[in-house]
């Protein structure tokens, strides 16, 4: 049996606290946690015990797809602690076909993961089929199988929807429709199965899930996971769950109905049981209280609460950290890889609160409201009075204490020693001070929204402002481009309607028409001189040669004024392309005939 360290010294011993000693020496007796290092080694899980998907989804609690959250490493925690169907993090699937590394990289598989899908980001048949190739030849090639592929339909971050990806897929549910159904007839040769990952709808005043439940079971879709939230919203509002109970009933009432999973405010096995039993989901994704607790599966599992202590908790935290050394590296370059995930999981395992779970009136199968806050949405003091010097470390908001922590577990030689470290930093006068100048903070930096994002990419005062206004995808340079020479276009003709000058004297033949290409956008152009030079009139009023899109140009002449000459075009011999612009560009020189 393994004993409590000590000191040779007993003199420089820290001093702790009654109960920090006594979780000490009862992480010794009964708590050990199997290190990583024993796990690298396990080959993938076999054909026989791997879950088959769709079908093993009765009851199953799911991990959702985490921006940063869901890397290798976390899900091999969740594994660990009874986690049977998980997914990777987003894949943009246009950088993916690029080669992008850090997208391939998102593709592996833990070795004790049971069923394992690759969410991933496209808006177009053509690229959603290749990124689907690509990841069986990245899942043959590196031993890392793939049980299903689920595309992204709910994301609500501007990075996504401004690409006309994520959520904004749900603005077109035909659209939508026809491109999960050609993903899907591309590949039934390949067995993966493609799932759809949805919310509500964009706006509050747009909700559609109904007839987007509807159009992805006639496209093929083997399940569809519903978060109860729309996009607008994304994680500040409760999630409605009694519209998730009625897409449920109407989709029954269907010849072949469709397995539907429940996402939004999970974070005990009483919430995952009594959402599934009142809304009648096949089963249920938790993302938020993965993060929080990421041994929600056991109790879902064990159908109890888990009565978790600090050092019971620290040892999970320290299994985390040592996946990370077995993934990332145990030197210099794996901590810097490691660092990017580690602190900042702190920011959701921080948000554990026991006394909040041991309320029996909350765990009560009778809590029905959606009105009322669910419990992961509940706030406290977590400088309670009450709180034992290393439970107050555990809940401390501070980024400064996470790094700490994170420095701690990175070090530790076992759980034992990582316990001791961090109870001695608990009850040192570091952690006091930082504890004192960030009380004030942390009052007023409480994020009433949990999104799966860094903080430090959150949006800004001002968009805070604009939440309440429909998202719109903001201008590309080339449209910006566009805009603001038609107005100068326009300031340019009234300038010349006011001086009648449409005409000029005989050496310069000076005219000017309007031209109208697909999209009805008017550009003006004038010409001067007979030796062909032509213009456009941008901001600061310069004449020169431009590039123009092919699609703008008449394949003969310029329609032109009644009073202007006939103008003839002739296309260079060096054509331009821009990659970057979705058309194609040409320089064009205009020339009296």
């Amino acid at each position: 049996m393994a004993r409590p360290f000590l000191y040779r010294n007993q003199s420089r011993r820290p001093r702790l606290s009654t109960s920090a000693a006594s979780l000490l020496l009862l992480s010794s007796r009964h708590y050990h946690y199997t290190p990583a290092s024993s796990l690298s080694t396990s080959p993938p899980p076999s054909s026989s015990s791997r879950l088959a998907f769709p079908h093993d989804l009765t009851n199953q609690m799911i991990l959702a797809p985490l921006t940063r959250g869901g890397n290798l490493p976390y899900r091999r925690l969740c594994a660990d602690l009874g986690c049977d169907i998980s997914m990777s993090e987003m894949v943009y699937a246009r950088s993916l076909l690029k080669g992008c590394p850090v997208e391939r990289a998102r593709l592996r598989r833990a070795d004790n993961e049971k069923c394992f899908g690759v969410q991933i980001a496209t808006n177009n048949v053509e690229e959603g089929v290749a990124a689907m190739q690509m990841i069986q030849q990245h899942a043959h090639k590196y031993n890392s199988p793939v049980d299903f592929i689920d595309l992204n339909c709910g994301c609500p971050i501007h990075e996504a929807t401004r690409r006309g990806l994520g959520s904004s897929l749900l603005r077109s549910p035909k659209k939508l429709g026809r491109l999960v159904n050609g993903i899907v007839s591309s590949t039934t040769g390949t067995g993966i199965p493609l799932t759809v990952k949805i919310r509500l709808g964009c706006e509050d005043d747009t909700i559609n899930v109904d007839e987007v439940v509807e159009v992805l079971r006639d496209a093929g879709a083997a399940a569809v996971s519903i978060h109860g939230r729309t996009a607008q919203n994304r994680y500040s509002k409760p999630c409605n769950w009694s519209m998730i109970q009625n897409v449920v009933t109407e989709n029954n009432k269907a010849s072949q109905s469709l397995p539907i999973i429940g996402n939004g405010d999970i974070l005990t096995h009483h919430d995952a049981q009594r959402r599934m039993g009142q809304s009648g989901v096949d089963a249920v994704m938790v993302g938020r209280g993965a993060l929080t607790k990421p041994w929600v599966f056991k109790e879902h599992k064990d159908g109890a609460s888990w009565n978790i202590d600090s050092a019971e908790r620290i040892a999970i935290y320290r299994t985390l950290a040592l996946h990370m050394k077995d993934h990332f590296g145990n030197d210099a370059q794996g901590k810097k890889k490691s660092w990017n995930f580690l602190p900042w999981h702190f920011e959701f395992l921080c948000r554990y609160e026991p006394h909040l779970e041991s309320n029996q009136s909350y765990s009560s199968s009778t809590f029905d409201d959606d009105d009322d806050v669910p419990l992961i949405q509940r706030r406290t003091d977590t400088a309670r009075h009450d709180m034992d010097p290393l439970e107050r470390l555990l809940s401390c908001r501070n980024k400064a204490t996470h790094e700490r922590i994170a420095e701690r577990l990175w070090e530790s030689s076992s759980d034992v020693d990582a316990l001791r470290t961090i109870a001695a930093f608990a009850e040192s006068d570091e952690f006091k001070r930082i504890q004192a100048s960030s009380e004030d903070e942390n009052a007023s930096a409480e994020v009433e929204e949990l999104a799966n994002i860094p903080q430090n990419k959150r949006r800004n005062r001002n968009d805070d402002r604009r939440r309440g206004r429909d998202p719109k995808p903001k201008r590309t340079p080339e449209e910006i481009r566009i805009v603001r020479a038609e107005r100068a276009a326009k300031k340019a003709a009234l300038l010349a309607e006011m001086e009648n000058g449409s005409g000029g004297d005989d050496d310069k033949d000076a005219f000017s028409g309007p031209l109208k290409d697909e999209r009805g956008m008017i550009k003006r152009w004038i010409t001067s001189g007979r030796t062909g030079q032509f213009g456009f009139i941008g901001m600061d009023g310069v004449k020169g040669e431009y590039i123009v899109h092919e699609e703008a140009l008449d394949d003969g002449m310029l329609p032109m004024d009644e009073d202007s000459l006939p103008i003839a075009i002739t296309f260079d011999t060096e054509v331009s392309e821009d990659e970057s612009k979705s058309e194609r560009a040409v320089n064009v020189r205009l020339t009296s005939s």
